[in-house]
């Protein structure tokens, strides 16, 4: 698969509007890159199965650079919950490590898809139906951190996003301000992206079908070109997340998620 200028151009749109998500909603840009590059790969002869699982590490890749363009926005800012994030962290990593190397070669493209689809409705749906939380509640102790951080990073690991479709929901239902939640898993995309990505890497050796320049299950050619783009408009995002009202960024998020979840949705029953 050669690097022709059509599909340098794709990947270059695909980081420059990842990007920009990653900024305003936190989810990393992992959710929207994954359909496309799934859907770029397949029109170019790689198998449904293949596509879906290299798509997946690709854009999970690209995270670790986009985060951090996303995160140093919204920390001038001073609206990332460190706190928060400093208790999710160990869990995210251990949970990601076991969800992208394990768990992820184990299954089939397809079912990936589905378990995509089937992750980001329901989130989209507690974004959109805007549930106010109980306002007792708060964020749970070190143990509870650590739980639900495992889970964040071991769910990521399996549909290849930062983790803010789970943990902006968290939070919010926690009672952490939109902008704040936000905010914080934009910085907790970093931590997600090294261990899934080392994963990906790791577990996809030897896998036969990979196109030129694969590193596992990670596509370096897309990697470069979409990390190299998405810097550039993360901060654009995080800019206008601050200035957006708290439901219209909520709408906006949930519609993103559920346009995502019926392309995933359509691969897993019809690659």
């Amino acid at each position: 698969m050669t690097l022709e200028p059509q599909l340098i151009f794709e990947l270059a749109m695909l980081g420059l509007a990842g990007g920009f998500l990653a900024g305003l909603l936190g989810i990393g840009g992992g959710m929207v890159l994954a359909p496309f590059i799934t859907i770029i790969l397949s029109t170019r002869g790689i198998s449904a199965d293949l596509a879906v699982k290299m798509a997946i590490a690709t854009s999970m890749s690209t995270i670790v650079f986009t985060s951090l363009s996303s995160m140093r926005a919204h920390h001038q800012r001073g609206s990332v919950r460190w706190d928060i994030a400093r208790g999710l962290a160990p869990g995210i990593v251990l949970g990601g490590i076991v969800g992208s190397l394990g768990i992820f070669a184990l299954l089939k493209g397809t079912t990936l898809a589905l378990i995509f689809a089937a992750f980001i409705s329901f989130s989209a749906t507690q974004m959109f139906l805007d549930k106010k939380p109980k306002p007792g509640r708060t964020i749970p102790g070190m143990a509870g951190l650590l739980g639900t951080g495992a889970t964040i990073g071991l769910v990521s690991g399996l549909v290849g996003a930062g983790g803010g479709f789970i943990s902006v929901p968290f939070m919010v239902a926690h009672n952490v301000a939109i902008i704040n939640a936000v905010s914080t898993s934009a910085a907790l995309g970093f931590p997600i992206a090294i261990a899934n990505a080392a994963g990906y890497a790791v577990g996809g050796q030897g896998v036969s079908g990979l196109p030129p320049w694969s590193l596992g299950y990670i596509w370096l050619p897309a990697l470069a070109v979409i990390a190299s783009c998405s810097v550039l408009t993360a901060p654009l995002g995080a800019a206008l997340a601050h200035r957006l009202p708290v439901v219209q960024l909520k709408r906006i998020f949930a519609l993103v998620l559920y346009l995502l979840a019926a392309y995933m949705l359509w691969k897993g029953l019809h690659g």
